[in-house]
């Protein structure tokens, strides 16, 4: 009786491990249930570029474009309904506004927000945009 018991445990236990391997096999590196990414896409996920513009130039960001104004003076751009979202203190600026260096401004859509530059201005943006 003890002993197919034991016998019982060891089969189930072996079944385990055995799928337990099977399983980790099916998860090659470069597969799609485990991508492999290049360290430029990488960088250009998590990277911020600067970028300089000169007064009366305008930055437009697309859908999920981050920026950060670090010198200079620049005023927000709305879509005509809603402003930029200024994360820092949690609000919209809308048009006209005044954009307070080191804030982390987010567009959230593509949809003509962004900022236009008052003076020369530096600013650090990750995504897309277009300076006009």
């Amino acid at each position: 009786m003890k002993k197919s018991i034991i016998v019982s445990i060891v089969t189930i236990l072996v079944m385990v491990l055995g799928i337990s391997i099977v399983m980790a096999a099916t998860d090659q590196p470069g597969s799609e249930s485990d991508p492999v990414v290049t360290k430029s896409y990488v960088d250009s996920k998590t990277s911020f570029s600067p970028i300089s513009l000169t007064a009366g130039q305008k930055l437009i960001g697309g859908e999920g474009t981050e920026i950060i104004l670090r010198s200079g003076e620049a005023t927000a751009i709305d879509n005509g309904a809603n402003g930029i979202s200024d994360l820092t203190v949690g609000m919209d600026l809308m048009t006209g506004s005044q954009v307070v260096t080191n804030h982390l401004l987010l567009v959230p859509r593509n949809d003509g927000r962004g900022i236009t530059a008052v003076t020369d201005i530096w600013v650090m943006v990750r995504g897309t945009y277009t300076v006009q």
